[in-house]
């Protein structure tokens, strides 16, 4: 209780202090302005204290998720590369706030690195699920290799290793020996979805949909020369115009990138083009922008299709009357399942009417004022708790999924991060040589959606 009210008298202070500095004439905006900024440092301070309270002390490994039930507690004591990512980032993000000190942010860090150099590893990749307890691979959920999940632990590890000098040497040996090379199919010059290393085999997807969430290990595969920098025009940003399956026929042009030829095509909903996911989902559009300067640097293809995707997701959850947007997949009342905004989605999933919390906080960057009414939206709900926000709310029924998950935390503790501090998780990321490398493939692509 101490810390809790030692953090509310500091806001408060500092909420009065600026106000005072603030011109009367534009007190009313500043007002909300202010009052937005301290109400995020407040949720960021009860977010963290899920990573303070569910990561083994010894390991430094976060639990996946932690649920209430009507018999008490349910903690998963499993881990995944995605969720070691999100605390790491969290505790950054959490010490640029103000609510942990330096030293504690690189103690607590040091001991999941620690932990990260003794894991089983495979090409220096990093297996799918980890038992929290003594960092085993928990065997009984498979033996996976995840291209998607080992790039969130590679941006991870970049953005400690440019935090903390003192930790720099240990995260790019890390770094540098997750190999990407063999889950990449020259062939076809994408990746394959992964590796099975109980069966010995690649799986039979590739990540072809350019705007999904893998794109983020994709980036760093590229920087950091495991595969070739045409792989990045050799992603679907709209699937050929022949397969009719799709939600719309795309319209569009061939364009000629470093030699290339790439489909520039979109759809369209609201009377707006974009280029769309694989399902419409929020993470999937927003995610990699928590590291990767897509707003800054792709303005004319990734930042404003970004844009746009948060405009769409807002528009279409008032078309369909519901009281809070943000649709993304979250867990349920009785699981986990997957949420869009269906027609922003090639393959759209479904609304089910649930919004989860991560996915307004993801568009903070983009429209920071419907996130604060959202924000309010969502309260109305019930679904603010000890640890922030639920993970989703049923808008028709108002049934909570009262479920705390590592990575839906770690979105929205990084994305207040980077909108309070002016982007500091992308600036560490970007410090490095492995997030400068391909900045160029961001600004020379322009997307059909002008």
């Amino acid at each position: 209780m101490k810390k809790v009210k030692q953090f509310s008298f500091i806001l408060t202070f500092c909420l009065f202090a600026n106000l005072a500095l603030t011109p009367m004439a534009s007190a009313g905006d500043s007002s909300n302005l202010i009052g937005f900024r301290a109400e995020l440092k407040a949720i960021a301070y009860k977010t963290y204290s899920f990573f303070e309270d569910y990561t083994d002390q010894n390991t430094g490994l976060t639990y996946d998720e932690v649920r209430l039930t009507e018999n008490g507690t349910e903690e998963a004591k499993r881990t995944s590369p995605t969720n070691i990512a999100m605390y790491m980032m969290s505790t950054v993000s959490a010490q640029q706030l103000g609510i942990i000190s330096k030293k504690e942010a690189v103690l607590r860090l040091q001991t999941t690195i620690n932990s990260l150099e003794k894991l089983e590893k495979w090409n220096g990749l990093f297996y799918n699920w980890y038992n929290t307890d003594d960092g085993s691979v928990k065997k009984d959920w498979g033996q996976f290799i995840s291209q998607v999940d080992n790039g969130w632990l590679s941006a991870g590890l970049i953005v400690v290793g440019q935090a903390y000098e003192e930790l720099h040497g240990a995260t790019s040996e890390l770094v540098e020996n997750m190999n990407y090379t063999p889950l990449y199919d020259p062939e076809v010059g994408q990746f394959r979805g992964g590796y099975d290393v109980a069966k010995g085999a690649l799986t039979d997807h590739h990540y072809g949909m350019f705007y999904t969430e893998p794109r983020v290990g994709s980036y760093i595969a590229i920087g950091k020369g495991d595969v070739p920098q045409e792989h990045w025009w050799k992603m679907y940003r709209t699937l050929p115009q022949e397969w009719d399956w799709q939600a719309q026929i795309p319209q569009g042009k061939s364009v000629k990138y470093d030699g290339v030829d790439v489909f520039e095509g979109s759809y369209v909903y609201k009377d707006k083009k974009f280029v769309p996911s694989w399902g419409g989902s929020m993470f999937e559009a927003l995610m990699p922008g928590m590291v990767i300067k897509e707003k800054e640097l792709g303005t004319q293809a990734l930042g404003l299709n970004n844009q746009r995707h948060v405009e769409l997701q807002i528009e279409y959850a008032k078309e369909k009357g519901y009281a809070a947007w943000g649709f993304s997949p979250s867990a349920t009342p009785t699981g986990y399942s997957e949420f869009a905004a269906t027609p922003l989605g090639t393959s759209g999933y479904k609304d089910g009417a649930t919004v989860t919390a991560h996915a307004t906080f993801l568009a903070l960057d983009y429209a920071p004022e419907a996130v604060r009414k959202n924000i309010k939206a969502l309260k109305n709900f019930k679904m603010f708790g000890k640890y922030g926000f639920y993970d989703s709310v049923n808008v028709e029924t108002g049934e909570l999924a009262k479920a705390y998950l590592a990575l839906d935390q770690g979105m929205i503790m990084v994305s207040i991060a980077n909108y309070l501090q002016d982007g500091v998780i992308r600036d560490y990321f970007h410090s490095d040589v492995i997030g400068q490398t391909p900045e160029e493939l961001l600004k020379k692509e322009v997307f059909s959606i002008q």
